[in-house]
């Protein structure tokens, strides 16, 4: 993967590959299939520009938004990825404290090397007010997702990101080629552990199945908190969410991981935002990596945008004090972007700011901004 620099240099958002073994980097890097959906997330939004408007008045400016009836310092959150004690020893636990120290909203992984209870108590090390959430998978044997999902309620999580793009595994051609199946000694899947049907004191496996409809209300029916849907890029899916109950939608390809194919994320944003039509929160991620980007998203729909790669990179190169200047530095580039586009407040961002690079055209709706 090629990266876009985030802020100061000693903010990294590009990779690292010198930190790691090639098959953990690979495993971060790489996508499905060529890797056309993984690069796409990125220049999509080379392909686009922001228009400002000038002469606003009025100096007071706040990068704030509501989410889930929370309100976050800015609209960025970490998005959920896997297996941080590869990229540093302290994975996840380090990830949660610096993203608290920053501001900014965490999304937990269900294969996360690090357990749920454990990243919710590291992230209010620094905040007792921290936001975290869940990212889960849907398993087969209700059982079992019931036991996550009350693992998430018990550890203080708020709501639940529930990742629906994965009837199976995308495959991933440097794993493939790696022969990258499993976590080296000493690191496993720790929210997976003592499952039911599972060995005591071993971690279970996380199965792909295409699940429906009738299982998310089924979830629905056992939870009381927010479920986020991830992974949604068509906008009738999006419309089908809204009426089965559905707090937000999270519009995402899987960092590319999944159906190489598919869109760009910040190309299927306007649609799902339009079908939508402002009856739940949409989020966005997918190739962000810098201020500009989430003002971008920000103008085409999206509440909030999340980051998965930068903060990996963030992570094997200086850890959490890598993680949490990643964070800041992207805060900070996007109070810059929105004071220069004009506005005072995110939601000042307009879908007419957007335009496609060279030609001050507006992108149709539908239309491929290439």
């Amino acid at each position: 993967m090629t990266g876009r620099e985030t802020g100061p240099a000693h903010h990294p958002a590009q990779p690292v590959h010198n930190q790691l073994p090639q098959q953990h980097y690979d495993f971060f890097a790489g996508g499905a299939g060529e890797e056309t959906a993984l690069q796409e997330n990125e220049d999509a939004f080379g392909r686009l520009a922001l228009l400002p408007r000038v002469l606003r008045g009025g100096g007071d400016r706040s990068t704030a938004v509501s989410v889930l009836g929370r309100e976050w310092p800015a609209p960025l959150f970490v998005s959920p990825t896997a297996f941080h004690r590869l990229a540093h020893p302290d994975g996840e636990a380090a990830t949660a404290r610096a993203a608290a120290a920053a501001g900014v909203p965490l999304v937990t992984g269900m294969a996360a090397t690090t357990a749920v209870a454990d990243v919710v108590a590291a992230a209010r090390e620094k905040d007792d007010d921290a936001v975290v959430w869940f990212q889960l998978y849907l398993q087969p044997e209700p059982e079992v997702t019931t036991e996550l999902v009350r693992r998430a309620e018990r550890a203080g999580c708020s709501a639940l990101v529930v990742t629906v793009d994965s009837p199976v595994f995308g495959r991933r051609t440097r794993d493939l080629r790696n022969g990258f199946h499993d976590l080296p000694p000493g690191l496993a899947t720790e929210n997976m552990r003592n499952l039911p049907g599972g060995e005591p004191g071993r971690p279970r496996s996380i199965t792909m199945w295409p699940a429906g409809w009738d299982d998310l209300r089924r979830l629905r029916e056992q939870t009381d908190l927010p479920l986020v849907l991830k992974g949604v890029l068509h906008p009738e899916d999006a419309r089908t969410a809204v009426e089965q109950g559905i707090d937000a939608l999270l519009v995402s390809n899987h960092g590319g991981r999944q159906l190489d194919a598919a869109p760009a994320a910040v190309e299927a944003l306007p649609a799902v935002a339009e079908a939508v039509a402002g009856r739940v929160p949409v989020l966005m991620d997918g190739g962000v990596r810098r201020g500009s980007d989430i003002a971008t998203a920000l103008a085409l729909g999206a509440r909030a945008v999340g980051v998965g790669r930068p903060v990996l990179w963030a992570l094997a190169d200086l850890g959490e004090e890598g993680v949490r200047g990643c964070l800041t530095a992207l805060r900070a580039d996007f109070d810059n972007v929105l004071a220069l586009c004009g506005g005072h407040r995110p939601q000042d961002l307009t879908a007419d700011q957007v335009v496609e690079r060279g030609t001050a055209r507006r992108p149709t709706r539908g239309e491929r901004t290439c």
